[in-house]
């Protein structure tokens, strides 16, 4: 079964406004050294949905330049990714700041949605939270967008083609219908966001996948088709780190669903050979947030 799939075009924003009723959103950007264009996406959002988006949140993750402040003056709310329950002790990573913006925001319904889109619309938050206001059973809703690279169709996204969607295929194949299962944009319901674990490197997105199809099922997840993404590309050494780390955290899943067993941790460190590096590409979890919320009232309490 296909999870359902829709397009941007199908949630005009005067149908949405109307479905919101009572529902307060809040739109999270995770965001590391991204000045150039946080300040754009920031402000599309504050001018052009201020009637349907309720909190822009960006967790500045570390950045060495001028996002805290270009985000600030669009009209964010800037917290610093440490400053987030600063009594854990600080971990790494997007799923780290994505998951101190769970923590940090009050939306009945969080919008992710990667900081360093070139070609944003608000398209991109209305798409992603049409089919979460129009049933209330749809818990997830994940972007599919067309990703070029240096403008050539087709190239974006190797390290989806080359090891995401194979691991899918192989154990989950019930998620290869997402287009983008990387990919940075999407939403969901906080209640169903505080129930599960984030990966804190860049497993983020595939821990999350799996995990929400064990516990809502692929009829709760949506897809919706925003067009074409366009945003800064790595290195092929960083695309290797970052394939190191989604294949742990799908080590990690099928070890928890029972599906291997094995005496021994998988290696962490990874060589690369141009240039000559070994770099430890382990990736740790933070619990669901609703586990850690219980706690903190019993200790109120």
């Amino acid at each position: 079964m296909e999870p359902g799939t829709s397009t941007a075009a199908d949630w005009p924003l005067d149908a949405l406004r109307k479905a919101k009723g009572g529902t307060t959103v809040s739109v999270v950007l995770p965001a590391r050294d991204e000045e150039s264009t946080v300040g754009a996406i920031v402000s599309t959002i504050r001018d052009e949905l201020s009637s349907l988006v309720d909190e822009i949140l960006v967790v500045d993750s570390h950045s060495t330049d001028a996002t805290a402040a270009r985000a600030a003056e669009a009209g964010a709310r800037v917290v610093h990714q440490d400053d987030v329950l600063p009594a854990l002790p600080p971990l790494s990573g997007k799923g780290e700041a994505l998951w101190k913006g769970l923590a940090a925001s009050h939306g009945d319904l969080v919008v992710y949605i990667d900081a360093d889109l070139r070609n944003f619309g608000s398209h991109f938050v209305t798409g992603l939270l049409g089919p979460l206001l129009a049933n209330p059973r749809t818990q997830f809703v994940k972007g599919a967008y067309e990703r070029p690279l240096r403008g050539r169709r087709g190239e974006g996204g190797r390290v989806t083609e080359l090891v995401a969607r194979p691991l899918l295929n192989l154990f989950w194949p019930e998620l290869a219908g997402f287009a983008q299962p990387l990919g940075g944009e999407y939403a969901a319901r906080r209640s169903v966001l505080e129930r599960v674990p984030f990966v804190t490197e860049y497993g983020v997105e595939f821990g999350l996948l799996v995990d929400l199809l064990e516990l809502v099922g692929l009829q709760a997840m949506a897809q919706v088709d925003l067009g074409s993404r366009e945003h800064s590309h790595q290195s092929t050494a960083a695309l290797g780190r970052m394939a190191g780390q989604i294949m742990l955290t799908a080590w990690s899943r099928l070890e928890r669903q029972g599906r291997i067993v094995t005496s021994e941790p998988p290696a962490t460190l990874l060589r690369q050979f141009n240039p000559e590096t070994v770099t430890d590409v382990s990736v740790a979890e933070r619990p669901p947030l609703a586990s850690l919320i219980d706690v903190m009232e019993e200790d109120v309490a």
